[in-house]
C-alpha cells in the first residue's frame, strides 16, 4: 500500500561497486564528501526542494509528510494514494507515519546516497575519476584487475571521494576521460559498465574516449614496423570476433527455438530442447560405433551368401529381407582379427605379419561397453548441471522486476529480431505474472471429498487401461512368437507375407501409444487442475507408467523368449540380429504413428475448428505424451546398440523429421496455453526421466544379454563362444601367452570386468555426485533465505532508528515552540 515506507536494499545503487566490505570507514567518509559536494555545487536545487520546508516552525506539523521523501514526479501519485486509503479508514501500523518529519530529517534523508544517485552527474563523474586514478596506479604494478573484488551492480560510494568543487563538470568530464584512455580495453568497459549514468552518457564517455585515443595515436609518429604490427593486431582480433559470431550464429535451430519460446512459452520450448539434446547423444553414438565398428568392417566385407534376397522396398520397414546381410545388424560382423588371413595364404600384401590387425570381437565388446560408459557420465553431468540451474531459489517478484527492467537486449537493431525478442519477454512476463498471481482455492471439505473421488476414480481408469493393455501386449507377442516358430518350419509360407506379418506387434504396441494417453487427457480435464503445471506432471507420471510397464514386457519377450529358442538352430539361427530387426521395427513405426498423431490430431482439429466450426479452438501441445514417446524412441535406440550398431543412425534421421514436422505443425495448428505457466523444473524431471528409467534399463538388458545370454553360433563377432563376455577374456589369456609382461591385463579384466562390484562401484560414485550436488543447491537456497531475512532486518532497523531520531527532534522542538508561544501571549 501507499502509506507503508519500504527501504529497498536490495535496489542497485546501494550495492558496492569495486570496494571491499573492509573499507567501511572510506565508505563512511565518502558520504560525508559526497553531501558536502552536492550542498555546494547544487545547493539552488536542493533549496528550492526544501525552501516550503524551512518556514516557519509552526507549520512544520502541517507541511511534514512521507511523500517529500519520493522524488517530485512521483509525490501526486503517493498523494492521491494517501487519500484513497483514508476513504477506506485503514490504520497506519508503521511507525514512520505515526510521527511528522520535521525539515531537519527531510534534508538528511534527502541526502542519502540511494536518494542523490540519479540526480549529481558531476559528483558521480568526480567519483569515477578518482576510481581511474587509483586503477591506473594500480595497474602500473600489475597489468589487469581480474583479481579485484568485484560488484555486480555500481554505486557512488567506493575508494576515498576527493570531490574539488572549484573545478566545472567539463574540466571533471575531460579529466575523466583522459583516465579512461590511459585503462585497458577491458577495464575501460568494464568502468563505464558501472557508472550509474544513463546509456546516452556512457555513449558519450566513450565516443570521447576513442576519439581522444585516435588523435593520440595519429598525432604520435609511429615506426612503420610497430604502425603495420599495430594493423595486424587490430585485423586479427577483428577476425577473431568475427569468427565467433559466425561460430555463434551456427548453432543448431537457434532461431526457430527462439520463435516458439516466444510464442508458446517455456514448456513447449523444453520439449524441442529436449529432442536436440537426444539428437546430440544419437550423433555421438553414431561418430563411436561408425568408427570402431562399421568402419574398420566395411573395409574388410566378409563372405556374403551366394543366394541374397533381392531388395522390395518392405525392407523400409520390416527391416528384413535384403538387410538382413548388411552392416546393420549384428549377425554380418565377423569373428576374427582383421584382415582376415587363412593360414595357407600369405601372399595377399595385408595379409603380412608385420601390418596391423584389428580385432573384431575385443573391438565390438569394449565399443558397446565405452559407450554406454562415456554416455552414463555426460548424463549424469547433465543432470547435476540441470539441478543446479533450475532448483535455485528464484522468487517471482524478483525474478519479475529483472525480466521487466533488465532483459532487453539494445545490440538488436534487426526489425524481425526485435519483434521475435518483444514477443519472448511477452510470454516470459506472462509466465512470472501466473506464477505471482496464481493462489490456492480454498475448498470446504466436502468440495475435497469430491476432489478426492474424482482423482481416485482417474486414477484407477488410467492404471486399469494401462494394466489392460499391457496384458493384451503380453499375450500377441507370446502368439506372434509362437507363430514365428511355425512359419520357421513350414517351408511353404510365403516369404513376404511372413514378413510383413511382423508388423503386427509394433503396430498394436504403437496404436496403445496414441490411443491410452488421449483417454489420459481426458481424465486430466475431469479432475480439473487449478495448476497447469501439477497437470502437465500428472500426464507425465500416467504416461511414464505406460511406457515403462510396455517395454518392460517388450524386453521380457526380446530376452526370454527370443533368446531362449537360441539353443534351437532351426527356429532362429541368429536371435541377435532378430531382435536387431525387431527393434527397427518398432522403431520405424513409432515414427509413423507420431506422423498419423500429428496429422489427424493437429493438422485436421484445426481445419475442422476453423472451416466447420468456425472457432478459434486449436489443439494444445501435449508436452507429456510427446516427451515420453522421445524417451520411448532413445530406449529402444539405447536396446539396439548391441542388436544393430546403426540404429543411432535411424534415431538420428528420425529426429530431424520429427523436429521440422513438430516445429511446423505447433506454429501453424496448435495455440498458445490460455493460462501461461513458467516450467522451471522441466527440463531437469526430462533428463533425470532419460536418465533412470530409460538409461538404466537399457543397460541392465544389454549388461546381462553380453553376461549371461548364450551368443548364437553361426553368426556375429562371438560365435563360438559361450557367452560375449568370453570373447575378451579369450583374447587376453591369448595376449598372456604371447607376452607374459602383460599378465596384468588378466587380473585387471578379472577385477574390473567380470566383477559386478565395479559397477557397483561406479553407479554409487555417480549417485553420491548427484546427492552432494543436491544438497549443494539446497544449501544455497537456505543460505539466500537467511540472506534475505537479514536483508528485511536491517530495513526494519532503519525504520526503528529513523524513528527514535524523529521523536528526539520532537522533544527537542516542544520547548522551543512552548517559548514562542508565550511570547507571542505577552
Amino acid at each position: 500500500m501507499a502509506q507503508n515506507v519500504n527501504f529497498d536494499l536490495s535496489h542497485p545503487a546501494v550495492e558496492a561497486g569495486l570496494e571491499s566490505p573492509a573499507d567501511e570507514n572510506v565508505v563512511h567518509d565518502s558520504f560525508s564528501q559526497l553531501i558536502a559536494e552536492q550542498s555546494q555545487n547544487e545547493g539552488l536545487s536542493d533549496a528550492i526542494e526544501l525552501q516550503h520546508l524551512q518556514g516557519n516552525p509552526d507549520d512544520d506539523e502541517g507541511r511534514d509528510n512521507v511523500a517529500y521523501l519520493s522524488p517530485s514526479e512521483n509525490r501526486g501519485w503517493r498523494i492521491g494514494s494517501d487519500e484513497a486509503a483514508e476513504e477506506d479508514n485503514e490504520t497506519q501500523t508503521d511507525s514512520l507515519l505515526k510521527d511528522r518529519w520535521s525539515s531537519a530529517t527531510l534534508k538528511i534523508l534527502s541526502s542519502m546516497p540511494s536518494r542523490t544517485i540519479g540526480r549529481s552527474r558531476g559528483a558521480i563523474i568526480s567519483q569515477y575519476y578518482n576510481r581511474t586514478t587509483e586503477l591506473r596506479r594500480r595497474t602500473q604494478k600489475r597489468a589487469s584487475i581480474k583479481d579485484f573484488s568485484r560488484s555486480a551492480r555500481p554505486s557512488i560510494r567506493g575508494y576515498g571521494v576527493e570531490v574539488d568543487t572549484t573545478d566545472s563538470a567539463e574540466k571533471k568530464q575531460e579529466r575523466l576521460v583522459k583516465n579512461l584512455q590511459d585503462l585497458s580495453a577491458v577495464d575501460r568497459m568494464r568502468m563505464l559498465k558501472e557508472m550509474p549514468l544513463n546509456l546516452s552518457e556512457k555513449k558519450d564517455l566513450r565516443r570521447l574516449t576513442l576519439e581522444m585515443t585516435k588523435r593520440t595515436r595519429s598525432s604520435s609518429n609511429l615506426p612503420c614496423c610497430s604502425y603495420l604490427k599495430f594493423q595486424i593486431i587490430l585485423a586479427l582480433r577483428h577476425s577473431w570476433y568475427s569468427c565467433l559470431s559466425f561460430l555463434h550464429s551456427l548453432q543448431l535451430w537457434q532461431m526457430p527455438l527462439k520463435r516458439v519460446g516466444g510464442r508458446f512459452g517455456s514448456g513447449v520450448l523444453s520439449y524441442f530442447l529436449f529432442l536436440k539434446t537426444l539428437l546430440f547423444f544419437n550423433v555421438f553414438l553414431f561418430l563411436v560405433l561408425g568408427s570402431f565398428l562399421v568402419f574398420p568392417q566395411a573395409v574388410y566385407l566378409p563372405e556374403l551368401p551366394e543366394s541374397r534376397t533381392p531388395f522390395t522396398g518392405l525392407e523400409l520397414l520390416t527391416g528384413g529381407g535384403y538387410f538382413s546381410n548388411t552392416l546393420l545388424y549384428y549377425g554380418y560382423y565377423s569373428n576374427h582379427t582383421l584382415p582376415n588371413c587363412p593360414k595357407n595364404n600369405s601372399t595377399r600384401p595385408e595379409c603380412d605379419s608385420r601390418s596391423l590387425s584389428y580385432n573384431m570381437p575385443l573391438a565390438y565388446f569394449f565399443t558397446i561397453g565405452l559407450s554406454f560408459f562415456i554416455t552414463c557420465i555426460i548424463l549424469v553431468y547433465s543432470m547435476s548441471k540441470s539441478f543446479g540451474q533450475s532448483f535455485r531459489i528464484d522468487k517471482s517478484n524478483g525474478m519479475l522486476a529483472m525480466k521487466v527492467f533488465c532483459s532487453w537486449d539494445f545490440k538488436v537493431i534487426k526489425r524481425s529480431s526485435v519483434k521475435l525478442l518483444s514477443e519472448n519477454i511477452c510470454t516470459q512476463l506472462k509466465e512470472l505474472l501466473g506464477d505471482t498471481h496464481h493462489r490456492l482455492v480454498r475448498n470446504t471439505i466436502l468440495d475435497k471429498l469430491i476432489k478426492l473421488l474424482i482423482h481416485g476414480l482417474s486414477w484407477t481408469l488410467c492404471l486399469g487401461a494401462t494394466a489392460g493393455c499391457v496384458a493384451g501386449i503380453y499375450c500377441f507377442s507370446d502368439y506372434m512368437h509362437k507363430k514365428q516358430e511355425s512359419s520357421e518350419n513350414d517351408s511353404e509360407d510365403p516369404g513376404l507375407l511372413n514378413e510383413a506379418s511382423l508388423l503386427a506387434l509394433p503396430v498394436l504396441v504403437s496404436f496403445i501409444n496414441l490411443m491410452l494417453p488421449i483417454l489420459f487427457q481426458l481424465t486430466a480435464w475431469m479432475e480439473k487442475y487449478n495448476s497447469p503445471s501439477l497437470r502437465t506432471f500428472v500426464s507425465l507420471s500416467r504416461n511414464l507408467i505406460l511406457k515403462v510397464s510396455v517395454l518392460g514386457v517388450l524386453c521380457f519377450h526380446w530376452l526370454k523368449r527370443v533368446a531362449g529358442s537360441a539353443n534351437d538352430d532351426k527356429t532362429f539361427k541368429c536371435w541377435e540380429s532378430f531382435v536387431g530387426q525387431d527393434l527397427y521395427r518398432f522403431l520405424v513405426i513409432d515414427f509413423i504413428f507420431s506422423l498419423l498423431d500429428t496429422l489427424f490430431g493437429e493438422l485436421l482439429w484445426r481445419l475442422f475448428s476453423d472451416k466447420v466450426l468456425k472457432r478459434n479452438r486449436r489443439p494444445g501441445f501435449d508436452i507429456a505424451k510427446n516427451v515420453l514417446d522421445l524417451i520411448y524412441g532413445q530406449t529402444l535406440a539405447w536396446l539396439g546398440l548391441l542388436f544393430t550398431p546403426l540404429l543411432p543412425a535411424v534415431q538420428i534421421l528420425k529426429l530431424l523429421l520429427l523436429f521440422y514436422i513438430k516445429m511446423s505443425s505447433v506454429m501453424m495448428n496448435c495455440q498458445a496455453p490460455s493460462r501461461p505457466y513458467r516450467v522451471s523444473q522441466m527440463t531437469t524431471i526430462f533428463i533425470t526421466l532419460l536418465c533412470f528409467p530409460s538409461f538404466l534399463g537399457s543397460s541392465v538388458c544389454v549388461t546381462y544379454t553380453m553376461w549371461r545370454l548364450p551368443s548364437s553360433g553361426s553368426c556375429g563377432p562371438f560365435r563360438g563362444n559361450k557367452t560375449m563376455i568370453q570373447a575378451g577374456k579369450q583374447r587376453i589369456a591369448e595376449l598372456v601367452d604371447e607376452n607374459r609382461s602383460l599378465s596384468f591385463l588378466a587380473d585387471a579384466h578379472t577385477y574390473l570386468v567380470e566383477n559386478p562390484l565395479f559397477l557397483f562401484v561406479g553407479a554409487a560414485i555417480f549417485l553420491i555426485v548427484i546427492y552432494f550436488q543436491s544438497q549443494v543447491v539446497d544449501g544455497q537456497r537456505k543460505i539466500i533465505a537467511l540472506l534475505q531475512e537479514q536483508i528485511e532486518n536491517e530495513g526494519e532497523d532503519k525504520k526503528f532508528l529513523i524513528t527514535r531520531l524523529q521523536s528526539v527532534h520532537e522533544r527537542k522542538r516542544t520547548p522551543a515552540r512552548n517559548l514562542t508561544s508565550q511570547d507571542s501571549g505577552c
